[in-house]
């Protein structure tokens, strides 16, 4: 079955590295990209993706922030916070708003605990 990911990072480089490891892993995948919190709430309330990857340090909105305003109106769509930001607090937030919690970088085997979660909660 084909899915949607959005990633939400507000470093390109970042997002490139997430869409590269996706599309070597889950080349029928269709990834989406946003670059604020903002974008990515404005973006889920237009069209649902199935999976987002959301980073917590964002400029305007953080991730916490966009996930909890993304729970308001979706309640399918699976996220996985993809954040450097491993303090315990973050974990617990993370919990808290029923989202996995995966540490950067965004290496592969980072990727594929993503992905793991998506297609286990799928």
């Amino acid at each position: 079955m084909a899915h949607t990911l959005l990633i939400v990072d507000d470093s390109k480089v970042s997002r490139m590295m997430i869409k590269n490891k996706v599309s070597q892993l889950q080349p029928g995948w269709t990834v989406l990209e946003a670059g604020t919190g903002d974008e990515a709430v404005a973006m889920v309330r237009a069209t649902p993706p199935d999976f987002i990857t959301m980073d917590v340090n964002m400029p305007g909105i953080n991730g916490f922030e966009a996930v909890a305003q993304i729970r308001q109106f979706n309640s399918t769509s699976k996220i996985a916070m993809l954040t450097a930001n491993i303090q315990e607090s973050s974990r617990v937030k993370a919990s808290d708003l029923n989202v996995t919690f995966v540490q950067k970088p965004a290496t592969e085997p980072a990727i594929r605990q993503a992905i793991d979660y998506f297609l286990a909660a799928a």
